[in-house]
């Protein structure tokens, strides 16, 4: 790969995290409104859906370098890859949601779900995924930029924080396995879109039988709510942007990059957050999330220095 594409794969990873970074706010009030359940089942089948159109534009265009499987082989490849990836991203979405609709707060769940970064590096050891030294010092310090940036006051674990924190594991797996299948050279819109549709499946369970307690008569009235004011705009930008667009972001960046330096970019999501809110918002910035802010950046573009060791080549 290139240093031009490895730089435009990076670039979409932090734009990503851009999109993500303002995320949550909808995520916990739309998880409040529809119950998490029915939220996360939503979102992921319009993240799949608007997809769809994507996929057949890219077939006759070729603009995003995928491709239509053509052998047995690529056919099993992808439904494994889109089951894979479906179960990780169902499993550390319901564990960050229900832990917001039990009280952890937006900038502790931004903390405890970017804890990944150091969680993918130490995955990555088991998988012969090394990372050079310079890098863990990246992480080390993203980590302490990180508790800056979203931790106010004492920092407490409770219920929905460990939720939090065992769902940040699984997007570590998450991200792993993206790579994993990106070296294989999966289509990534066609992986994301199957993604999507295993999590909807899986999560209507779980929305029927405890958000909506198994009564059929309280199907209409949770979607007519899920349809509704507030919760519509939630769920339209969580499935839309968050989804449809910012994991599929993901999948494509994550192409050639070492994963534990995806996750890191990735981890800006927590600034932006706080930028947002101060720029848009006219939120305050206080010194230590500033400083936590300068730690990231200042993180990223050290883990970015021995460029020609953070690539990863197909052939690997």
């Amino acid at each position: 790969m290139t240093n031009k594409q490895t730089k435009l794969n990076l670039f979409l990873l932090a734009f990503a995290a851009l999109i993500w970074g303002t995320a949550f706010v909808a995520q916990s009030e739309g998880g409040d409104i529809t119950g998490p359940y029915t939220f996360t089942c939503i979102r992921y089948f319009i993240g799949a859906v608007i997809l769809l159109p994507v996929i057949k534009i890219g077939e006759k265009t070729n603009f995003y370098g995928g491709g239509k499987p053509k052998t047995d082989e690529e056919k099993k490849t992808l439904r494994i890859a889109g089951v894979c990836c479906g179960l990780c991203l169902t499993v550390a979405t319901v564990l960050q949601q229900v832990g917001l609709y039990y009280g952890t707060t937006a900038g502790k769940a931004g903390f405890l779900t970017a804890c990944y970064i150091i969680l993918v590096p130490i995955l990555g050891l088991f998988i012969k995924k090394k990372c050079p030294k310079i890098v863990w010092a990246a992480v080390f310090i993203t980590l302490i930029g990180l508790y800056l940036l979203c931790i106010n006051g004492e920092f407490r674990m409770e219920g929905g924080d460990i939720l939090t924190l065992i769902g940040s594991l699984v997007w570590a797996m998450h991200i792993l396995t993206i790579d994993h299948f990106m070296i294989k050279k999966v289509d990534p819109v066609r992986l994301s879109s199957r993604q999507f549709f295993v999590v909807g499946i899986i999560s209507a369970f779980p929305m029927f039988f405890i958000d909506m307690q198994g009564d059929f008569t309280k199907v209409i009235p949770a979607v007519a709510v899920a349809l509704s004011g507030k919760a519509l705009i939630s769920i339209l930008f969580a499935g839309v942007m968050s989804s449809g667009v910012a994991f599929t972001l993901q999948i494509i960046g994550q192409r050639g990059v070492n994963p534990t330096v995806a996750s890191l970019i990735m981890s800006l999501e927590s600034v932006f957050s706080v930028l947002a809110g101060w720029i848009i918002l006219g939120e305050k910035l206080s010194l230590k999330e500033a400083i936590g802010c300068v730690l990231i950046f200042g993180a990223i573009v050290l883990a970015q220095l021995p460029t020609d060791k953070l690539r990863v080549k197909s052939e690997e």
